[in-house]
């Protein structure tokens, strides 16, 4: 008989886990972790099943170098499956997940992030023209609209203003998700009840509205020249483009392009707007840092931008774990555990582990400019294979956001915003607000 070696947790029931798991891991998390050390273990609902929760770098770095066949990444985000969809790149393993990451993966390199810039630069002058001097601004709600426009344009490529009028009320229901709207996966019959019932009955009309959009753009004659993401996709097999070449090369269908569409509205909006709020709260708390930022925008010193929002999102970070489910019994920092593990680097644990980051709890953007962060330690965008596709482009429109927004104003924040779990997310529960002094 195998002998398993599962680390020792909190001796609660699973529904009870599950609750805390759900509406406060800021809370409970780092208390098991000075409790059980490095390594713990949660059991949670639907199941039960098991969580083993890791912290150690070393740990993080044998997770992120297993075999992907092994260590499966879409059975540990199945709770997504009934807003993102089954073929979302977020939910699939195997050769689903290679071929959907290798069409999605040129939208999302270097030059890409070149043709986009622009377009970010002008939502974000276009948001920050209707601020006024004194102003006390609702920080996640105007980030929020950001990056809103952002994703619609640059990845939908509607640019419509009649359209973007329809799908903006629509598209903020669909990601104003509350952590108990996933537990219609686990239990379907609540998609028949209130609350639920209207929030999937409002997916369903954004569904309508991007299949329509997806058809429309099938039959546009200008596909060639668009940059935005949808566009890109939907030029792949095409032979007038030269991209129909190999079995990895099968374009979307209709279904499996509303999936990767959906996926990259929800992992890309609010956790950009969130990481942006946490920025800009941080630096309106912190005179010195937030000189430096001006200086920064005011000549061009992307780099100390990017370090102050890295360093915010080390700080407060925005998804707080990854998973990986086990496919077979394996062997993971020297302990045998069973198939059907799920084995979770703790983001939050490893961004406030001393050993890494010194005083850990200060906000220090030099951590990203002078010193030298160890792998595996900052993991905002998880690791291996499965590294987040959209990194680059979260970082870029977030320096190019704090640019806009430091060239023109200051920013104060009185006191110190209280972290909130909302869905999967974590965001300042009073919005950030900062009052406005224009320069």
């Amino acid at each position: 008989m195998t002998e398993y070696d599962i680390p020792a947790g909190p001796k609660i029931s699973p529904g009870r886990m599950t609750w805390k798991f759900l509406r406060d891991r800021a809370g409970t998390i780092p208390a098991y972790h000075q409790e059980f050390g490095d390594t713990f273990t949660l059991r949670i609902l639907p199941g039960p099943r098991t969580l083993v929760v890791f912290s150690d770098p070393a740990d993080i770095k044998e997770i992120f170098a297993a075999d992907p066949s092994q260590f499966h990444a879409g059975k540990g985000n199945e709770i997504l499956k009934p807003v993102m969809g089954k073929h979302s790149v977020l939910l699939t393993d195997d050769m689903e997940h290679q071929r959907a990451r290798k069409l999605l993966m040129p939208a999302f390199t270097g030059p890409s992030m070149r043709a986009y810039q622009p377009l970010v630069e002008a939502i974000a002058k276009v948001e920050v023209d209707s601020w006024h001097d004194g102003d006390t601004l609702v920080t996640l709600d105007r980030m929020n609209a950001i990056t809103l426009d952002v994703i619609l344009q640059v990845v939908f490529g509607v640019t419509d203003e009649s359209r973007l009028a329809v799908l903006r009320p629509k598209v903020n229901r669909m990601v104003n998700i509350d952590a108990k709207m996933l537990l219609a996966w686990s239990y379907p019959r609540l998609f028949k009840l209130p609350p639920w019932r209207g929030y999937f009955k409002n997916q369903q009309a954004v569904d309508e509205l991007l299949y329509a959009e997806i058809a429309e753009r099938r039959e546009a004659h200008d596909l060639e020249g668009r940059d935005d993401v949808l566009s890109r996709l939907l030029r792949v097999g095409d032979p007038s483009t030269g991209s129909g070449s190999g079995d990895e090369e099968i374009p979307l269908s209709d279904v499996e392009m509303r999936d990767q569409l959906v996926t990259l509205l929800l992992a890309g909006h609010e956790t950009t707007a969130s990481a942006l709020s946490w920025t800009l709260h941080e630096l309106g708390r912190n005179p010195e840092i937030h000189a430096r930022a001006l200086a920064a925008a005011d000549t061009g010193d992307d780099a100390y931008l990017e370090a102050c929002l890295k360093e915010s999102m080390r700080l407060h970070p925005i998804i707080d774990f990854v998973a990986r489910t086990l496919q077979s019994d394996q062997v993971v920092a020297g302990r045998r555990l069973p198939r059907g593990t799920t084995v979770t680097p703790s983001i939050m644990l490893s961004h406030s582990r001393e050993a890494s980051f010194a005083d850990s709890h200060l906000f220090k953007p030099e951590r990203f400019t002078v010193d030298k962060v160890a792998p595996n330690t900052w993991i905002p965008f998880g690791g291996g294979v499965r590294r987040c596709i959209g990194a680059a482009f979260s970082l870029m429109e977030g320096t190019v956001v704090l640019r806009e927004v430091l060239q023109r104003y200051e920013v104060t924040a009185d006191e110190a915003s209280p972290n909130k779990l909302r869905n999967i997310t974590n965001v300042p529960s009073d919005k950030a607000p900062l009052r406005l002094t224009s320069r």
